[in-house]
């Protein structure tokens, strides 16, 4: 078993297309639509795995809680982009284009090297490398 995709509701699809595909080399399908659910999506692959992201947007999916990650449910996912090194440049990179870092890299006591970023949506994303 294992996880093929996980989704993620988007107020701005194309935003979040362009922040994954820019920062995370992911890959995307063509736009998916279906006009009589007003709904689209794409699927986004990384290069080395089996995992991949579903952007999906339709108008009547609402935001409730006002800060994502901080309630039941799915809290974050993780990425991992390779070294400590990569993590910093990532971290960086990020930083200078104007996204929140939620949290500075650094060693963990499970064993990695760690950094949080909020995607364009609020989504809590760890950048993150073994150590």
């Amino acid at each position: 078993m294992r996880i093929d995709h996980f989704a993620i509701w988007c107020d701005d699809i194309e935003a979040m297309r362009t922040f994954y595909t820019t920062y995370f080399d992911c890959v995307s399908n063509n736009r998916y639509h279906n006009p009589s659910k007003n709904y689209t999506s794409y699927f986004l692959s990384f290069g080395g795995g089996d995992c991949r992201i579903e952007l999906m947007n339709r108008p009547d999916i609402v935001n409730e809680p006002a800060k994502r990650g901080f309630m039941k449910g799915i809290a974050h996912f993780d990425i991992e982009v390779g070294n400590e090194e990569m993590v910093d440049s990532l971290t960086e990179r990020l930083r200078t284009d104007g996204y929140i870092i939620a949290s500075e890299p650094r060693k963990t006591g499970d064993g990695y090297y760690e950094a949080g970023v909020l995607d364009p949506e609020g989504n809590y994303i760890e950048i993150s490398a073994e150590v």
